[in-house]
């Protein structure tokens, strides 16, 4: 794509943001043909927004989310600043059309892992972990029919993001803890509704930390300190609507609740 194709799309693409609009998909011109066009027009969305990274996610990182949106792997997007919420939040529907609410691990790095060519190790990226946090995901979507516009236009829109609960960093030693193993309940309106474990993100949280920082490394100019990648849903996501109360258990770890307004 040229530069001024990807400038479209992203223009397109934050106007929906701003007015929480939908679009059947991007207009032919400004259609992301490979998942990296994707990736460069959700950077320009990111610097015509005017909001800082936060951080990060990871869409579709279980099977049964691949198949959910029709896509054979997992995507990364950026969580902005204005949409970073903390513990107890009080986070808003709106219009959204996904309506859903997912609990999630999240990294927090504690130094740089820059773009380069070579792949970076799963001991490299545990490495530059300095934190890990709970959260809980409420995502959305600026297509009126998500599962059918293909993985680059989700990439473009930035994998899906809108809002994310954040905790405080986990206190327990979760480094030796099996995360794959370790079970998560989801509780809605103080009944507990979804049970799952981190083996549904890639087999493991901490191979999906991988998988992100390879695609950051090669597609978003890596990672920095301070930013976290929420690694995606440990359970089948919690069905929400306006004045529904969230706690997501994670055991040992500690728990985050947040409040659906």
């Amino acid at each position: 794509m040229t530069d001024e194709q990807i400038s479209s799309a992203a223009h397109t693409l934050l106007a929906n943001w701003t007015r929480q609009t939908r679009i059947e998909g991007l207009a032919s011109g400004e259609r992301p043909p490979t998942r990296a066009d994707g990736y460069a027009i959700a950077t320009k969305l990111g610097e015509l927004s005017g909001d800082r990274v936060a951080g990060w996610k990871i869409a579709a990182t279980s099977e049964a989310g691949q198949r959910h949106i029709n896509v054979e792997g997992p995507l990364a997007g950026r969580i902005y600043g204005r949409r970073l919420y903390g513990p107890d939040a009080q986070m808003r529907l709106g219009d959204n059309i996904m309506k859903v609410a997912e609990a999630e691990f999240a990294f927090r790095f504690a130094r740089d892992l820059p773009a380069r060519g070579a792949p970076y190790s799963r001991e490299e990226a545990l490495a530059a972990v300095g934190s890990l946090h709970l959260s809980i995901e409420v995502p959305d979507s600026r297509y009126r029919d998500f599962t059918k516009v293909g993985a680059a236009q989700l990439i473009a829109d930035t994998a899906c993001a809108s809002w994310l609960a954040l905790g405080p960093a986990v206190e327990a030693d979760w480094r030796s803890l099996d995360l794959a193993a370790h079970e998560v309940t989801g509780h809605k309106n103080g009944e507990a509704v979804a049970r799952g474990s981190g083996k549904a993100v890639l087999g493991d949280p901490r191979l999906a930390l991988t998988w992100f920082v390879n695609e950051a490394r090669q597609f978003c100019g890596g990672v920095r300190a301070g930013e976290f990648v929420t690694t995606g849903t440990c359970i089948v996501p919690i069905a929400i609507k306006a004045g529904d109360a969230l706690h997501m258990d994670y055991g040992v770890l500690g728990s985050l609740s947040a409040q659906i307004v």
